[in-house]
């Protein structure tokens, strides 16, 4: 693979940028055929955002990827890091550029998205919670960035606060998981100590859970989303126990919960 191509990790970019279409018809249903432009461009957006991102992670992190991941493009040397450094940056603009052409909001939002990127490479990243909450606070990003896409902020704030506080939640319990390897980065069981720690990955999990009926009760969804949902924060509850005994297996765990979740919401936006 292109040492280029590699660096911005393309799959992980696709990843997210499917977000804008899962948020498109979560709020549209079949409408999203109407936005086709404004669903590019995001798309775009979003894309070499991530992009953006991923290359100055690794551009950060060049110095750890020399031990860790020495066949990376920058440790490897088939990269410069004044290259990384440039490419990163020249992503990050292009995500800028693209948004203007939606609308306002959309530049606002991706402006805000830099910021917390750049905030958290250069001094957030080391802190542990407060780095969990940055990244938390970019993933329900991407359904606020959808709801000024298609017009539906009201409902797209409402799965950004549960995709908020189960990524945290799962933030939490890898920290845990990771508790013995953790040399460079304050995190909160260290600070609290696992049990803890423990208890506010869960919190944060059945923050989600408590959250989940709303679109139903606000009238956004009908019953299939509440039917749907349901599996999704079983399996939620079932992490949020599981962890204590095994962190691996509940992270592992939140994440299907969090999948089964995205299910349920294009349930909601479909049927």
């Amino acid at each position: 693979m292109n040492p280029y191509l590699k660096l911005i990790r393309p799959v992980n970019c696709l990843m997210a940028s499917l977000a804008v279409i899962l948020v498109g018809i979560i709020v549209r249903g079949y409408g999203i055929s109407e936005y086709w432009l404004q669903t590019l461009l995001g798309v775009l957006v979003v894309f070499f955002t991530t992009a953006g991102g991923n290359t100055l992670n690794d551009y950060f992190d060049r110095e750890v990827d020399m031990i860790n991941h020495p066949d990376r493009p920058i440790p490897s040397g088939k990269i410069t890091p004044q290259n990384a450094m440039f490419y990163g940056s020249s992503l990050l603009l292009l995500s800028l550029l693209i948004s203007v052409f939606i609308n306002s909001l959309t530049l606002l939002i991706v402006i805000i998205a830099i910021v917390l990127i750049l905030t958290y490479e250069y001094s957030l990243k080391k802190k542990g919670f407060v780095g969990n909450v940055t990244i938390s606070t970019l993933v329900a990003m991407l359904f606020i960035f959808g709801g000024a896409i298609y017009g539906n902020i009201p409902l797209t704030t409402i799965f950004a606060i549960m995709a908020f506080s189960s990524n945290l939640g799962r933030e939490i319990v890898k920290d845990i998981e990771d508790m013995g390897g953790d040399i460079d980065r304050i995190t909160l069981p260290m600070k609290i100590g696992k049990k803890y720690a423990g208890i506010s990955a869960s919190i944060f999990f059945l923050i989600a859970v408590a959250l989940s009926p709303l679109p139903y009760i606000l009238g956004f969804f009908d019953i299939y989303y509440l039917i749907a949902v349901l599996l999704s924060d079983i399996v939620f509850i079932y992490a949020s126990v599981i962890h204590f005994k095994d962190p691996t297996k509940g992270q592992n765990t939140a994440k299907i919960a969090m999948v089964l979740g995205l299910i349920s919401y294009l349930i909601g936006g479909i049927v």
